[in-house]
């Protein structure tokens, strides 16, 4: 078995197995000089300062929760294709050869289904009780994707069949349902994940490698993670044991309450090196009795699209900091449409939640309910104002969400833009000219942001400047640009020569660096 031991990768904890052989090391020398000090009767550095302790067991915690930790193990029918290394080939033997007969027992085993044969596969994961009287189970969706079959093994080594109520790919979260009648059920309740402070101690409960209910405790080392895994990343990073077999697991507070869902880590090998990242209560609970009431979630929708505020554009608009979250245009037909909001606006506060960076507003609408009158605070014109808007449902604007994906727009408003060179792109409309004070004569694909120390940034580009062409071609879209900068490069070229427009139409050339 080869193991990635380059860079760190992020990783979904589901079953495999492994077994790594760790050697020992020599002790550091401030443990030697401590373990000497003790062993000599000399006083230990900074012993008169009392220390906060660790819980000095978690057996009655544990003993009273592993009950209601379950192993999920799913399976999946995969139909072999063309080309699949699959089944090993018979081989042809001389005509009436004694031996044919133990050729065909062989290889008739090893070719079941003759050409492209399909075979199961199948994977472990975890999940937890949440409700016995009806038999409710969470996990991953990652957990449960695809399967045909999904079965639920129990601690005392029983097992039962699941159905899936519900699922939602954006959390990486799902219901399943068993029968209580036909196992007695232990059930665990969500706490409240915003009160977790970092350095609170947390225990893991799931079923790493497939070994069956395992307890490991650590700290919470981490708050509000952003891993890219989502529109909706909030996680919470532990350093509490999480391998692969542990998505869909409990992360516990010590009063035993669920503060998390167990979902990813990030590691070289796939096993555990102290980063784990687990799905905070206050997001998963709301999804969770959705997928229960409904079957799908039903998010609330602003209809805005939105980008980062750099420094510069704090800058330009008057704000002392770069906080919150630029509206770069409204979308038809939204909730906003009827002037509520505006272009330039930057959201601040969200029905009483702030708005620090750009992706807390999709977060914060999302957990919105439907329908829902909120204020939402902005900086227009160099003032705050309050305004009041009705939620729309992000689910009703899936056409509208395609379109916009087409125009770099993300379905959750969001800027989905592309990055080239230490610039990010985005196109050129009516609501990026009004916010950048762009002339309409002015045509070509619009830089929003420049990243410090690029290729770009030495140059002196700078948001608001228009890319008109690339080495003698016309650029239009974003799109266009990466396009380009990838053909010259697939031609052996080291530079590009790019045309600029300022935003009063006013000409120039520039020579990025593509290597």
């Amino acid at each position: 078995m080869v193991f990635n031991t380059g860079r760190p990768v992020l990783r979904s904890a589901t079953a495999a197995i492994a077994l790594i052989a760790l050697t020992a090391t020599s002790a550091s020398p401030a443990f030697v000089t401590l373990a000497r000090a003790q062993t000599q009767g000399a006083p230990v550095p900074n012993s008169e300062q009392p220390r906060a302790q660790g819980p000095a067991s978690v057996a009655d915690l544990a003993e009273g929760l592993i009950d209601a930790v379950v192993n999920i193990s799913t399976s999946q029918t995969v139909k072999g294709q063309d080309g699949d290394s699959g089944p090993v080939p018979m081989p042809k033997v001389p005509e009436g050869s004694p031996f044919q007969e133990f050729f065909d027992e062989y290889f008739g085993k090893q070719n079941p289904g003759q050409n492209n044969p399909s075979h199961k596969v199948q994977s472990l994961g975890s999940g937890f009780v949440v409700d016995a009287e009806q038999g409710i189970i969470v996990t991953n969706n990652h957990v449960i994707a695809d399967a045909d079959e999904i079965e639920v093994n129990f601690n005392d080594g029983s097992k039962l069949k699941a159905e899936l109520i519900g699922k939602d790919t954006k959390t990486d979260l799902a219901v399943l349902k068993v029968d209580p009648k036909k196992h007695k059920l232990v059930a665990v309740k969500f706490g409240d994940s915003s009160k977790t402070r970092i350095g609170d101690w947390v225990m893991a409960i799931g079923n790493p490698f497939g070994f069956g209910g395992t307890v490991t405790v650590g700290i919470v080392s981490a708050r509000n993670r952003d891993i890219n895994s989502g529109p909706y990343d909030n996680f919470i990073q532990t350093d509490a044991a999480i391998n692969r077999g542990n998505s869909g697991g409990p992360l516990f507070d010590m009063y035993g309450q669920v503060i998390g869902i167990n979902t990813a880590i990030i590691s070289p090998t796939g096993g555990s090196i102290g980063i784990g990242f687990a799905i905070p209560a206050e997001l998963a609970s709301g999804v969770i009795a959705q997928l229960r009431e409904f079957g799908e979630t039903r998010r609330g929708w602003l209809g805005v699209r939105i980008q980062p505020v750099t420094d510069e554009i704090a800058e330009s608009l008057g704000m002392p900091s770069s906080k919150g979250a630029l509206v770069a245009g409204i979308i038809d037909g939204g909730p906003v449409a009827n002037g509520s909001i505006i272009a330039g606006d930057v959201i601040i506060r969200f029905d009483g939640k702030a708005v620090n960076n750009v992706k807390d507003l999709p977060r914060v609408v999302a957990e919105s309910p439907v329908g829902k009158e909120v204020d939402v605070v902005v900086i227009r014109k160099g003032k705050e104002e309050t305004v009041k808007v009705t939620l729309g449902r992000l689910e009703d604007s899936e056409q509208q969400a395609k379109k916009d994906d087409q125009t770099g727009q993300g379905e959750d408003g969001a800027v989905q833009d592309v990055d080239v060179l230490g610039m990010t792109l985005d196109k050129l409309d009516d609501d990026s000219r009004k916010l950048f004070g762009i002339s309409k004569e002015v045509q070509g694909v619009l830089v929003t942001e420049v990243q410090n120390d690029s290729v770009a940034a030495n140059k002196r580009i700078q948001a608001g400047d228009v890319i008109v062409d690339i080495a003698q071609e016309t650029v239009s879209t974003p799109e266009d640009v990466a396009a380009r900068i990838e053909k010259l490069r697939d031609e052996g070229r080291k530079n590009a020569l790019l045309m600029l427009a300022s935003k009063t139409g006013e000409l120039r050339f520039v020579t990025l660096q593509m290597d």
